[in-house]
Parts: structure tokens; C-alpha cells; sequence
């Protein structure tokens, strides 16, 4: 968690919007896709 949160900060993103978003869609989010839930990949679609 604490290094989801350090690389949210990294990538300029706000470490609670950031967990907030991931955690709403990864239940339904396509396995071989998790990767784009990645903090440097979200940091790319704002």
C-alpha cells in the first residue's frame, strides 16, 4: 500500500483519488489488463 500510495506521489497524482479509482473498478477490471491501473499509466489518461 505504501508504495502504490509513494508512486501515486511520483507521478503527481493524489495518492486518495488514485486508490479511490482502482479500487472501484479492479473487481470487474479484465485480468490481463491490471496493468493499466498502474499509478504511471492512470498519471497518463488526467
Amino acid at each position: 500500500m505504501y508504495s502504490l500510495t509513494e508512486t501515486a506521489k511520483l507521478n503527481g497524482i493524489d495518492p486518495e483519488v488514485y486508490l479511490r479509482r482502482v479500487l472501484t473498478v479492479i473487481a470487474d477490471y479484465p485480468i490481463n489488463q491490471v496493468a493499466d491501473l498502474l499509478p504511471w499509466r492512470l498519471g497518463q489518461e488526467a
